[in-house]
């Protein structure tokens, strides 16, 4: 599976972005796609994760009511629409695919659950 990230930026404190994730490779529709970011000198976290098949979703606290994943299964794209932005949400922004292993969403924020990783895009949120 080969991903591709775009659609970051620079944005003020409360502004908004949508990132995009371009998925291709074959049996896209068995992976989860998820959304990671990491800050300088933080660790990766995960964001968003959403499956291909049924669109379930699941979201950290950090982020509920205010970023919202979704997919579009014709596309094979992944996206992240992110409101409320905020100087704490300044990161570099990933998408990964991790197969199809649990039915628990919350077993996917883990970044050790992922095999596939895009480049990255960058998010800044100036206050």
């Amino acid at each position: 599976v080969q991903l591709q990230a775009f659609g970051g930026g620079l944005v003020q404190d409360g502004g908004f972005l949508r990132l995009s994730c371009a998925a291709s490779g074959r049996a896209v529709n068995m992976y989860i796609m998820s959304w990671f970011r990491q800050a300088p000198g933080k660790e990766r976290e995960f964001v968003s994760a959403i499956t291909w098949s049924g669109g379930r979703t699941y979201s950290a606290d950090s982020v509920k009511g205010r970023f919202t994943i979704s997919r579009d299964n014709d596309k094979n794209t992944v996206y992240l629409q992110m409101n409320s932005l905020k100087p704490d949400d300044t990161a570099v922004y990933y998408c990964a695919a991790a197969v199809l292993q649990s039915r628990s969403m919350s077993y996917y924020d883990r970044a050790d659950r992922y095999s596939y990783w895009g480049q990255g895009t960058l998010v800044t949120v100036s206050s």
